[in-house]
């Protein structure tokens, strides 16, 4: 017996991506193809100035293809009205909040805006869809300090149970872990993963924590000068694509331990 399909979240067909100003057409990069199935964490790496950014602006409709065709749930994405749209994709982006005074709970509450009415009245649903997404990010007990009282650490979190609080099939993050350490990058992370599995959302983000994403995604997509490729992390290992990202004369890829050294 064969074993079901897990369900595609998001698809693109050979999308080409970059900028058009002044009757001139800069593309980044093109004939992109990639699959983003339900439930998985999903790393977006690359060098800077590789295109990360302008491929994830493609995705949430910030800005348009260049060529080719995104889908959400085998829908395409340019069919979707915003408020439909705010119902099956949320973001979190790397712009500061420009409200701080804030609450953690009217953060997060935010989240409900596809589903209230014009008076923004909370329903029973809504009120534990801000509950679960508290207790799936461990921040209840935040809930009445302001933003402005937040480390970075505990507003990415916020950040993240307003998404979770949005209910939707895609959660797209935008470098979570900028400006955090070490541990607090694992963290979240590592609450990503356990989000991706404990909800079936699929979670995607862009990084730069590249060996972390090796050691915690379900698939990577890589982007190169020459080609955006997507994979799970041992068959990217195994066709020397992480070798590709970075000058061979500075930093080396150890397949062994499927991380970067920088060469002596």
């Amino acid at each position: 017996m064969n074993s079901k399909q897990p369900h595609i979240i998001l698809k693109t067909n050979d999308l080409s991506i970059g900028y058009v100003s002044k009757k001139k057409q800069t593309c980044i990069a093109s004939n992109i193809n990639i699959e983003l199935k339900r439930g998985e964490l999903v790393g977006l790496i690359g060098a800077n100035g590789i295109g990360k950014s302008t491929l994830l602006r493609t995705l949430t409709q910030v800005q348009n293809p260049l060529d080719g065709a995104i889908e959400i749930n085998g829908k395409k994405v340019s069919d979707y009205a915003p408020i439909e749209l705010a119902k099956v994709m949320s973001l979190v982006l790397t712009e500061q909040i420009t409200s701080k005074n804030l609450s953690v709970l009217e953060l997060v509450a935010l989240g409900r805006q596809p589903y209230t009415n014009w008076i923004g009245n909370l329903s029973k649903l809504d009120t534990e869809a801000i509950n679960n997404a508290l207790d799936h990010t461990n921040i209840t007990e935040l809930i009445h300090k302001k933003c402005f009282e937040l480390s970075d650490g505990q507003l990415q979190k916020v950040m993240i149970a307003r998404a979770l609080a949005q209910d939707t099939d895609l959660i797209i993050l935008d470098e979570p872990t900028t400006h955090l350490d070490m541990y607090h990058k694992a963290y979240i992370l590592k609450l990503l993963k356990k989000l991706a599995k404990d909800t079936n959302k699929t979670v995607l983000f862009s990084s730069h924590e590249i060996d972390l994403a090796i050691q915690l995604c379900d698939n990577i997509i890589v982007m190169t000068e020459n080609q955006v490729v997507s994979d799970v992390p041992y068959n990217l290992i195994k066709q020397g694509v992480f070798e590709t990202l970075f000058p061979k004369d500075l930093i080396a890829f150890d397949e062994k331990t499927g991380s970067f050294r920088v060469k002596n």
